[in-house]
């Protein structure tokens, strides 16, 4: 028996910040000779991948984790700055403490965007006025503007955050947030890949209507546990809550390029970031852990794993990454090329019994 679409009892009140071009943004402001140019943060004309782009670059096309020689051929003029993780690290911080000055529920999904749960902090003001207040604090402090979204849950607060990107706000209220999902295509929905994407789509569920057309038994036997979390976000549902001190037995990252990485000097490029956002949520949470693993998908959908698992503490985000360039060499390059990169900290030393994984990247 299907149940009926209830909305989540006692609403919350959410709102997601995501920085607009954020590593792209912070070089513009940085450098004044980039300001109104296409610029790439990472890569090179010749080889790599695109960490980050700017506005002006995306005109063009330019996406991150695209491999640098297509934005090159996308955006001939594109400027191409090598990345400055301690630099981004520091204005996150900076960001981060304005969070903490409205709700301590604060959970930081990377460098760049957080969930905050103002629901019990609102201190007579609503909560499109605090992600209003906080967008402006963000501006006069960082130079840098970010985008909100409010919403009743996290799912439709993230959705929101993207509607008037750049530099913009957007309210889902509760009375819209079931039919908010109709008419967007299904690659858009937080927690639906790429792969997941186009498996839904092959079976012809392209947008938010399609999906909740289906019933949940279909969805449960084609996508397992995850189908009743396909179901809900259907229906504007999503229980989960703002998790700010979760304990972890891991920490990883991981990306799917939309081009085929053909070369070890393209994966080792594009490792870079995946390493900078695993060890910014190592140093927040003072973790230290012992074991790095890299994972690899081919374009076969082939998956493989290296891990090395050290006597001590990895004890930078340079060691880290040195291991990892290392695993990576051990399978790359291959001709089938990589798809998908992943790298993982794990072997923390901590004693909780059932810690639970996070990941940075769908």
């Amino acid at each position: 028996m299907i149940p009926e679409a209830q909305p989540e009892p006692g609403l919350r009140k959410i709102i997601h910040i995501d920085m607009d071009a954020f590593f792209a943004s912070v070089e513009q402001r940085d450098f004044p000779e980039l300001r109104g140019k296409p610029v790439a943060v990472g890569g090179s004309a010749a080889r790599g991948v695109v960490a980050a782009a700017s506005y002006e670059a995306r005109v063009f096309g330019v996406r991150s984790a695209m491999p640098s020689v297509t934005a090159s051929r996308l955006c001939p003029d594109l400027i191409f700055v090598r990345h400055r993780f301690d630099v981004y690290r520091a204005v996150s911080q900076q960001i981060r403490a304005i969070f903490h000055d409205y709700t301590p529920l604060v959970e930081p999904l990377s460098l760049d965007e957080a969930y905050l749960d103002v629901t019990d902090h609102l201190q007579g003001r609503t909560a499109t006025r605090i992600a209003s207040d906080i967008r402006a604090r963000i501006r006069a402090a960082t130079q840098l503007t970010a985008s909100a979204g409010v919403s009743y849950n996290k799912f439709l607060a993230k959705l929101a955050s993207d509607q008037n990107k750049p530099d913009g706000l957007c309210v889902i209220t509760p009375d819209r947030g079931p039919d908010f999902v109709l008419s967007l295509p299904v690659a858009k929905f937080h927690g639906i890949g790429p792969a997941t994407a186009g498996k839904m789509q092959a079976m012809g569920i392209q947008t938010g209507a399609d999906l909740r057309a289906q019933d949940l038994d279909f969805l449960l036997r084609r996508f397992g546990k995850a189908g009743r979390y396909y179901w809900n976000i259907s229906r504007g549902i999503d229980h989960r809550r703002v998790s700010p001190d979760r304990i972890r037995k891991s920490v990883g990252a991981e990306n799917t390029y939309s081009a085929d990485l053909l070369t070890l000097e393209e994966a080792v490029e594009a490792l870079a970031p995946l390493a900078a956002k695993v060890w910014a949520t190592v140093a927040r949470h003072e973790l230290r852990g012992r074991t790095v693993t890299v994972k690899v998908k081919f374009a076969d959908f082939q998956q493989v794993t290296r891990a090395r698992s050290l006597g001590h503490v990895v004890a930078s985000e340079a060691e880290m990454l040195d291991i990892a360039r290392d695993l990576a060499g051990m399978v790359l390059p291959d001709p089938r090329g990589a798809r998908l990169l992943g790298i993982t900290l794990s072997g923390f030393d901590q004693d909780d019994p059932d810690p639970a994984q996070l990941s940075l990247f769908d």
